[in-house]
């Protein structure tokens, strides 16, 4: 089975990790889903301490605070693990930009787990192209979504790089240069079938697309869910 972000950075320990998250912010009365309030829990600083390291500040303890919450949330919400098939994946990614679906009857939390070295993106100016692993998604009521990529996940790296974005999905997604949303600007990527995404519009329009595969895929094994075991969708 393919390893996930949650088992990279957190690992065996994660579920007594979130277990003693979970009991301090009950017993604080704390909404997990609140950035700002999921911070001031005194195990989520034990942990984010643990976790970042010493010389990590300013984004780098934002993007290790979005891990955790968004890993967190994942566990706490059931472990919905959607693995994606390339056919569905080039399916979702081809079809026509609209307002973000209704996220009823989705997971509060899951992560999509995409095809290696299908889709790619370029994290920073000059930097390599890196292959997305997946995403974490958080909908809400509406067209929004709270979502963390993560992109460069691969058994010989020490780690992975994280994209977060926040926001509404409107539909009609085009590029500016007039290009469709995801078409691929990795060198060489047309030829070879690839996609890309360009800014964090289309990371939470991805987000969008893979809402009604979370829904059906969770009604169909809710009865055999087991948490952090994978779920095809598609």
């Amino acid at each position: 089975m393919r390893l996930t972000p949650f088992d990279v950075a957190f690992g065996p320990e994660a579920e007594a990790h979130f277990s003693r998250i979970r009991a301090s912010l009950a017993a604080a009365g704390l909404d997990p889903h609140d950035a700002d309030a999921f911070i001031l829990d005194r195990e989520v600083v034990t942990l984010l301490r643990e976790q970042v390291p010493e010389e990590g500040v300013g984004e780098a303890v934002q993007q290790h605070l979005a891990l955790l919450q968004h890993a967190y949330l994942y566990w706490d919400q059931g472990g919905w693990l959607f693995q994606l098939t390339r056919d569905r994946t080039r399916t979702l990614l081809a079809a026509p930009g609209r307002a973000g679906p209704d996220p009823t009857g989705a997971p509060r939390a899951y992560y999509a787990q995409f095809p290696e070295r299908l889709v790619w993106a370029e994290l920073a100016p000059d930097e390599p192209h890196q292959p997305l692993d997946g995403i974490f998604v958080r909908p809400w009521p509406g067209s929004g979504y709270f979502v963390l990529g993560v992109f460069g996940l691969h058994p010989d790296r020490a780690g992975f790089s994280v994209v977060e974005a926040d926001g509404y999905v409107e539909g009609d997604l085009v590029r500016p240069n007039g290009s469709a949303a995801f078409s691929p600007v990795l060198p060489g990527g047309g030829a070879a079938g690839l996609y890309s995404i360009v800014g964090v519009e289309e990371l939470l329009e991805l987000a969008a697309r893979t809402v009604p595969l979370a829904r059906e895929a969770s009604a169909c094994a809710a009865g055999n869910h087991r948490a952090n075991e994978p779920v095809e969708a598609g």
